[in-house]
């Protein structure tokens, strides 16, 4: 009788697997904009084994590829900066190279599933939407013009104008909490958030680099 092999990952039995399954690479590498299908079937070919632990160049290429667009995505819903209207329009401005404005939008529908949810991409110049149904739409419209035109059609909300917020306001005040002498962590501060961070769009202008470059004495 043929004795039977085990391609799972020594790792993966323990507990212990690195990188992605084949599962997930096949489902969310095709959000990478830089995508082909050979990818997908060499996917297919090797074993989990060598595409858990980037076992060959192309293994270690398909992990990238798969980090960049987790990155991404994980990026946009830390740094987005969003503002409400009093019609229940939630809306702000992205910058996704990737297929992952689904994934965004997704998010912020969870957290405020009674809003309509805009985002623009400043790299597609789109406008991506999700409903109070989590149906998503996208419209080559720039963002103001979208939210205009959707916030006409619904009506006065007195919830959401009570709720009015300025997202540099609570994040002046987010940090300001944070930066009493008990809690100073400037190199927690900077790993959190990189320097290339502050390219993206909620960021160029946010209170976080202005924070992160003050010295400790400014704050006693």
């Amino acid at each position: 009788m043929r004795k039977k092999t085990n391609s799972r990952d020594p790792l993966e039995v323990i507990g212990r697997a690195k990188g992605y399954s084949r599962e997930e690479l096949v489902r969310n590498l095709p959000r990478h904009s830089e995508f082909s299908p050979v990818l997908m079937q060499q996917i297919k070919k090797l074993p989990e084994v060598i595409l858990r632990n980037s076992g060959t160049p192309v293994a270690k290429k398909i992990n990238r590829m798969m980090r960049e667009v987790s990155t991404e995505a994980y990026r946009a819903k830390q740094f987005a900066r969003t503002e409400i209207n009093n019609r229940g329009v939630l809306f702000g401005v992205v910058q996704l190279k990737h297929r992952v404005i689904d994934l965004i939008l997704n998010y912020f529908h969870n957290r405020w599933p009674q809003c309509v949810i805009c985002l623009y991409n400043e790299h597609t110049h789109k406008t991506g939407v999700i409903d109070e149904k989590g149906l998503i739409r996208e419209i080559k419209s720039p963002l103001k013009n979208a939210v205009e035109k959707i916030s006409i059609n619904r009506p006065f909300i007195p919830y959401f104008d009570d709720i009015q917020f300025s997202g540099e306001e609570i994040f002046e005040t987010l940090y300001k909490s944070q930066f009493i002498s008990e809690r100073e962590n400037q190199p927690y501060f900077k790993r959190m958030i990189p320097d290339h961070c502050f390219k993206l769009p909620g960021m160029k202008n946010g209170v976080e680099k202005r924070f992160r470059n003050r010295n400790l004495n400014e704050f006693l």
